[in-house]
């Protein structure tokens, strides 16, 4: 386990490891915190977690529904060369192993948009209360890969993602091509519920094991 400015690496290494996921924290949050608040609910003995750690605290000032200045690109553009670093070492480090880029509120904001970049492409990607960053009228990148497993949740309760900014980037993921699971939460606050914890254990499950995953919750 490592700490400071550093990402945190927990769970499986080397031969044990049968799937890596890399996992971003939100806004104000820390590696830490989705490892106590997120990874330490699961069972996935057969993974490796890589929880890349923002700078700042923030991987970018803007809210993520605001239109993008550029300002908020070039922060952006910043935040998604961290992330490719984190995924291309986790990769290097356990290579050949299936993975899955998570993350939670900004997090998952981040992760998407690494998705519609073009950038080397995860296996799948899980983005609990998560949108596409700017609004529909920006210039943004639409190159998701075709086919690739997404699972999107969201709430309609929740304070900084509007059910708006959910289903723009459930059809902005679902008209790129992508495989799409999108779940909306009535009332569920700014967290990852149980549910949306049963689903990343599943998803982590299939892969573990070379299988495409099916996006079912736990039963």
């Amino acid at each position: 386990m490592s700490s400071g400015s550093g990402p945190l690496r927990v769970g499986s290494r080397g031969s044990e490891a049968k799937a890596i996921c890399v996992f971003v924290h939100g806004r104000g949050q820390s590696p830490e915190e989705m490892q106590s608040d997120v990874l330490a609910r699961l069972s996935a003995p057969a993974v490796a977690f890589v929880l890349p750690r923002a700078p700042l605290g923030a991987w970018w000032e803007a809210r993520a529904v605001d239109p993008l200045t550029p300002v908020a690109r070039a922060q952006l553009s910043d935040a998604l060369d961290h992330l490719a670093a984190a995924v291309t070492a986790a990769r290097a480090e356990l290579p050949g192993r299936p993975l899955l880029l998570a993350g939670f509120s900004q997090g998952a904001c981040l992760s998407i948009e690494y998705l519609c970049a073009g950038l080397p492409p995860p296996d799948a990607l899980a983005a609990f209360t998560g949108c596409r960053v700017g609004v529909p009228e920006d210039a943004r990148s639409e190159a998701v890969p075709a086919g690739v497993p997404v699972y999107l949740s969201g709430s309609d309760a929740d304070p900084w993602i509007p059910v708006s900014a959910f289903a723009d980037a459930a059809q902005s993921l679902g008209s790129s091509g992508a495989r799409l699971r999108a779940d909306l939460f009535p009332g569920r606050s700014h967290e990852v519920s149980n549910a949306e914890i049963a689903m990343l254990g599943t998803i982590l499950a299939d892969l573990s094991v070379g299988r495409g995953p099916r996006m079912e919750a736990a039963r």
